[in-house]
């Protein structure tokens, strides 16, 4: 079975948990919920994880950014923030450029 890049969107939407940047640390960490960051992350800086791995990139258009892929791949907590087959295959063809799409909220 091929992979499509709608899988890879869609898998990147059922992404679970929140990001937030941690100004000591000056690193990116995950949490499984809004209210569990601490004092050393901004409020401001606190996004699902399913938003976090999009970057705006013209107009309405956004990148699946592979670098922000990895960061959620390198705290090692792959089953709870529901990476899946897709998003892995994604990240190991560097190959192929970033899949950019048209995103907006779903009515």
């Amino acid at each position: 079975m091929a992979i499509t890049s709608q899988d890879i969107c869609s898998a990147a939407d059922q992404l679970k948990g929140f990001v937030g940047f941690h100004r000591k640390r000056g690193a990116y960490i995950v949490r499984f919920s809004e209210d569990a960051f601490g004092m050393d992350v901004a409020d401001d800086s606190i996004v699902p994880c399913a938003e976090f791995v999009w970057q705006p990139a013209s107009g309405q258009r956004m990148a699946l950014c592979r670098e922000r892929l990895a960061l959620l791949l390198a705290q090692h907590v792959d089953d709870r923030l529901n990476i899946g087959e897709p998003l892995r295959i994604y990240l190991r063809r560097t190959d192929l450029p970033e899949i950019v799409a048209e995103r907006s909220l779903a009515q």
